[in-house]
């Protein structure tokens, strides 16, 4: 089997699922760039928990974790498989920490909405594992080293939220604030830098205050970097939306 990638996905608004943009074309793309996975592991900012699990029924739901949008976001239904054999592995190779199995998740748009523009056919096993609202930065992105080797048995590895993710300021059709565009080029450099340390201590970068006020969106782009093994990064999507909501999306190993 052929070595997968690592993919981060900067998934913005859940309107992206349903959207032909830039963002969505990007994501239709990079799948098409990369072989087929025999099954996916989503790290998204949308399951935050308070231990480390990993959802292990056979049929995970769909997850409309959100609110105000148009009723034909509602009717999306994306009805892949579940893998508890996938989350058994995940269960035994992280090491760090408990992982438990959760049957009553499901996929959340965080995961679902990505995918339904990447494999709209849903015929991938898709697994998730949540983020641990008590481990620190440090912690996640050894985590993600530990599902390193899931990548040669046929496992794409992705992690879905946005670097820079302030909604409580968003400002529709304006330019991005000076202080994401300063925190997003940080994080592109120390990415092309393969400067892990500084990404880790993301919050001593000053911009970081407003462009990361909560982290939940900006911890998977640690378990992405653990599991990308030092590869060049490759940056498939950029831009920015409501003026602090940056896309960027990356790929390593491609």
């Amino acid at each position: 089997m052929q070595k997968m990638p690592v993919l981060f996905i900067g998934h913005g608004s859940p309107m992206n699922a349903i959207e032909k943009n830039d963002f969505s074309a990007g994501w239709k793309k990079i799948a098409q760039a990369i072989p087929k996975p025999n099954s996916i592991l989503c790290i998204s900012a949308h399951w935050m928990a308070e231990g480390t699990a990993v959802t292990g029924m056979e049929k995970p739901k769909t997850i409309h974790d959100f609110y105000g949008f148009p009723p034909k976001l509602y009717e999306q239904q994306y009805p892949a498989k579940g893998s508890p054999e996938l989350a058994a592995k995940v269960k035994k190779l992280v090491k760090k920490e408990k992982v438990s199995l959760d049957s009553e998740w499901g996929l959340d748009h965080g995961t679902w909405s990505v995918l339904i523009q990447m494999y709209p056919k849903a015929d991938i096993p898709v697994v998730q594992l949540s983020l641990n609202a008590y481990l620190s930065p440090e912690k996640h992105y050894q985590i993600g080293t530990e599902l390193a080797s899931l990548r040669k048995e046929g496992v794409l590895i992705i992690g879905s939220g946005n670097i820079v993710h302030n909604l409580m300021v968003m400002s529709p059709g304006a330019p991005p604030y000076a202080w994401a565009v300063e925190f997003d080029k940080f994080a592109k450099e120390k990415l092309e830098a393969k400067d892990s340390s500084s990404l880790i201590n993301y919050s001593k970068e000053p911009s970081s205050r407003m462009a990361v006020p909560t982290n939940e969106h900006y911890l998977p782009l640690l378990y992405a970097m653990g599991a990308s093994e030092g590869e060049k990064p490759r940056f498939f999507c950029e831009g920015f939306v409501y003026a602090s909501l940056s896309m960027r999306c990356v790929a390593w190993g491609l």
